[in-house]
C-alpha cells in the first residue's frame, strides 16, 4: 500500500514539471522529457572563474529564466546548467540525458556518484572525437539509476559561439530508435547528394559544359556544410582534428556561396542576358573571397557571421527572376529552387532569433531546403536541356520544310536543264566532230614542231661546241677578254673541277707516303690517303695554294702574265678585277717566279698545262 501510494505520488510530480520544471521525474512508466534553457536552474558565470566547489556552495544562485531567447546568450559568458532529477525505484529500463548542440566548444559533466562525490568528464567540439562517452555526434550520458531519489547533474558549458542548450532525457531504447531513424535519414540526404554529384560530373564529361562542373562542386560544398551541422563531419571525416572543426563550417558555407555564384552565371547566362548583374555578381565574389582570405588567415571570429551569406543569395535570387523576367525560360525552374534555398537560410535566421518555435520540421527546415533546391536545380538543368532540344527541333523542322521547297524547285530547274542539255547535247556533238577533226590536225603539227625541235637543239649543241672551241682555241692563241674568259671559268667550282682534272687526272699520288690509294676528304675536291691518312686540298702544292681571292680571278691573272701578246697594267688589272695593286703585283710576281725556276714541280707542271687544252 505505502508503495502504491509513493508510485501515485512520484506519477504526480511531471505535472508540477511542466510549470516550474524543479525536477524531472525518472521511472518505468515516464515520458522522454525534453528541456530548455528557459526551463532550468542555470547560473551565468561572465568572468568564467568560478568553479565546481564554488557553483555548489552556492545552489540559491541557480535561477530559471523563463524569457530567455536564443539571441540573448552571451558568448564570453560560461553557463552552469543544473538539472535536477528524481529516481525511482527498482528501475528496469535505462536512462540516458542527451546535449543536441554538438558545435559545442566545452562541456564540463558532473555527476553525482554513489560515494557522495561527483564524476567529472569533459567532452566538446574542441577535444577529439573519441573523446565521446558515446560514438555519436551529440553529446550524450547515462544516468545512474542505482542512485534512488533526489540527484542534481550539473553542466559547465563554455562556447565561443551560440550554444543551442537543449537537453533530452530519455530511455536507451528510445534514443536507439532515434538515432537509427535520424542517420537513415542522413544516410538518404547524402547519398542524394553523391547520386546527384556523379550524375552531374558525368554529364560535365560528356558534354564539357563548365555549368555542370560547378553545379557538381555546389553541390559537394552543400553535403560539406549540412555535414558540419549536423556534426557528421566531425565523426566521420576529421575525428581527430577538432581545431579544425572549429571553423571547417566557415569554409564549406563559403565555398557554397562561390560556387553557387559561379553556377548561377554560367547557368542564367548574366553576361548576354543580364550585364550589369553580372559585374555585380563577380564583384560580390571578390568581395566574399576576400573577406575569406582576410577570415582564415587573421580573425576565425568571422566565421560566425553566417547571416552575411543572405547578401549573395539574394543578389542569386533576384539575378534569376530579373533574367526570368526578361524571357529567359530555363531560369524559372533556378528561381524556385533558390527562393526554397533562400528560405531555408532565412527559417534558420529566424528560429535563432526566437521569432518561429523550436520544433523538428524547424531545426531540419535547412536540410529539407536543400534536398528540395537541388531536386529543382537538377529540373532546371534537364529544362533547359528540354528546351535547347525544343529549339534545335523547330530549327530542324524549319530546315526540312526549306529542304523541300529547295528540292521541288531543284527537281523544275533540273526538268528545264535537261530539255536545254537536249539542245545543248546536239551541238556539242557536231562541235566535238570538228574538235576531232582540228585534234588530228594538231597532233600532226605537233609531229612536224618536234622534228624541227629536235633538229633546232641538235644544231644549238653543235653552236654551243662551236662556241667552246672557238674560245678554246682563243685561249691557247691568247686572245680572250675577261667576259671571254669568265664564261669559260665561271666560278670557284668550275676552276676547282679544272684544277683536280690536272692534278690527279693521270692518277693519284699521296706526298707524304706516295701511296696511290685514297679516300673522300673533309671537304669537296680534298683527297685523304687511305694509309697515312693525309688530307690534301686540290690547290696544294700548286701556285693558287692559300690565296685570299676568289681562284677565278687568279685564273685570269695566270692567263694573262702567260698571255705575251696582251699586257696589262697593274692598274688595269686591279681595276677590271676589283682588287688590291699591291695584290695584283703580288700574284704576278708569285707566277713569274715559278717561270723563273727551271724545275718548278707540279707548280710548273699547271702553269704548262693551264690552259693547253684541258678544259672538257
Amino acid at each position: 500500500m505505502i508503495r502504491s501510494l509513493a508510485i501515485a505520488f512520484f506519477m504526480l510530480i511531471p505535472v508540477l514539471f511542466q510549470t516550474e520544471r524543479e525536477r524531472v521525474f525518472i521511472d518505468d512508466d515516464a515520458k522522454d522529457v525534453e528541456l530548455f534553457l528557459h526551463d532550468l536552474p542555470i547560473l551565468v558565470d561572465s568572468a568564467g572563474v568560478l568553479e565546481f566547489h564554488d557553483v555548489v556552495g552556492s545552489q540559491k544562485r541557480f535561477s530559471i529564466h523563463p524569457s530567455y531567447k536564443p539571441k540573448d546568450y552571451c558568448v564570453k559568458c560560461t553557463y552552469w546548467v543544473k538539472v535536477p532529477l528524481l529516481v525511482g525505484r527498482d528501475l528496469e529500463k535505462e536512462w540516458m540525458l542527451e546535449f543536441y548542440d554538438q558545435t559545442i566548444d566545452e562541456i564540463t559533466a558532473y555527476f553525482p556518484s554513489s560515494d557522495g562525490d561527483y564524476e567529472v568528464q569533459q567532452v566538446g567540439d574542441s577535444y577529439d572525437f573519441r573523446q565521446k562517452p558515446f560514438v555519436h555526434k551529440n553529446f550524450e550520458w547515462m544516468i545512474d539509476s542505482e542512485i534512488i531519489g533526489q540527484q542534481n547533474l550539473y553542466f559547465k558549458v563554455k562556447s565561443h559561439s551560440y550554444a543551442d542548450i537543449r537537453i533530452a532525457i530519455r530511455t536507451v531504447n528510445e534514443f536507439i530508435g532515434y538515432a537509427l531513424s535520424e542517420y537513415f535519414l542522413y544516410g538518404i540526404f547524402y547519398g542524394m547528394i553523391f547520386v546527384i554529384s556523379v550524375y552531374n560530373i558525368l554529364i560535365f564529361f560528356a558534354i564539357r559544359e563548365q555549368k555542370y562542373l560547378f553545379y557538381t562542386f555546389y553541390i559537394i560544398s552543400v553535403g560539406v556544410y549540412a555535414m558540419c551541422v549536423d556534426g557528421t563531419a566531425f565523426q566521420y571525416l576529421w575525428p581527430g582534428w577538432p581545431e579544425w572543426n572549429q571553423y571547417a563550417y566557415g569554409i564549406a558555407l563559403f565555398f557554397l556561396i562561390f560556387w553557387s555564384l559561379l553556377f548561377s552565371k554560367r547557368f542564367l547566362n548574366t553576361g548576354t542576358k543580364a550585364p550589369r548583374l553580372d559585374k555585380l555578381l563577380d564583384a560580390v565574389i571578390v568581395i566574399r573571397s576576400a573577406l575569406f582570405v582576410y577570415t582564415l588567415l587573421f580573425d576565425h571570429q568571422l566565421f560566425e557571421y553566417r547571416n552575411i551569406e543572405i547578401l549573395p543569395l539574394t543578389l542569386i535570387f533576384y539575378t534569376s527572376i530579373y533574367t526570368w523576367l526578361k524571357g529567359y525560360k530555363p531560369a524559372r525552374f533556378f528561381v524556385l529552387a533558390y527562393g526554397i534555398l533562400f528560405l531555408g537560410f532565412l527559417l534558420k535566421a529566424l528560429l535563432y532569433l526566437s521569432i518561429i518555435p523550436f520544433v523538428t520540421l524547424s531545426y531540419y527546415s535547412l536540410h529539407i531546403c536543400f534536398i528540395l533546391e537541388m531536386l529543382f536545380l537538377t529540373f532546371a538543368l534537364s529544362d533547359r536541356v528540354r528546351i535547347l532540344k525544343d529549339n534545335r527541333d523547330r530549327a530542324l523542322k524549319r530546315i526540312i520544310n526549306q529542304h523541300q521547297e529547295n528540292a521541288e524547285l531543284k527537281d523544275k530547274v533540273n526538268k528545264e536543264l535537261e530539255e536545254k542539255i537536249k539542245e545543248r547535247t546536239k551541238q556539242i556533238e557536231e562541235k566535238n566532230l570538228e574538235l576531232a577533226e582540228a585534234n588530228l590536225q594538231l597532233i600532226e603539227q605537233k609531229k612536224e614542231v618536234n622534228r624541227i625541235n629536235t633538229k633546232l637543239d641538235l644544231d644549238n649543241w653543235k653552236l654551243k661546241n662551236n662556241v667552246k672551241e672557238i674560245l678554246q682555241d682563243r685561249l691557247i692563241n691568247k686572245n680572250l677578254s675577261l667576259e671571254q674568259f669568265i664564261k669559260i671559268f665561271p666560278d670557284q667550282a668550275t676552276c676547282y673541277l679544272f684544277l683536280e682534272k690536272v692534278k690527279w687526272g693521270n692518277g693519284y699520288h699521296c706526298v707524304k707516303c706516295h701511296n696511290n690509294k685514297y679516300l673522300e676528304g673533309r671537304v669537296k675536291f680534298h683527297r685523304r690517303c687511305s694509309k697515312c691518312g693525309y688530307d690534301e686540298s686540290v690547290t696544294s702544292n700548286t701556285i693558287f695554294h692559300g690565296i685570299k681571292f676568289p681562284i677565278e680571278k687568279a685564273f685570269f691573272i695566270l692567263y694573262i702574265t702567260n698571255n705575251r701578246q696582251k699586257k696589262y697594267t697593274l692598274d688595269q688589272l686591279s681595276e677590271m678585277l676589283d682588287m688590291r695593286r699591291n695584290t695584283v703585283w703580288n700574284f704576278k710576281k708569285k707566277i713569274e717566279k715559278v717561270y723563273d725556276t727551271e724545275k718548278g714541280g707540279s707548280s710548273t707542271v699547271l702553269i704548262h698545262n693551264l690552259f693547253s687544252g684541258h678544259l672538257n
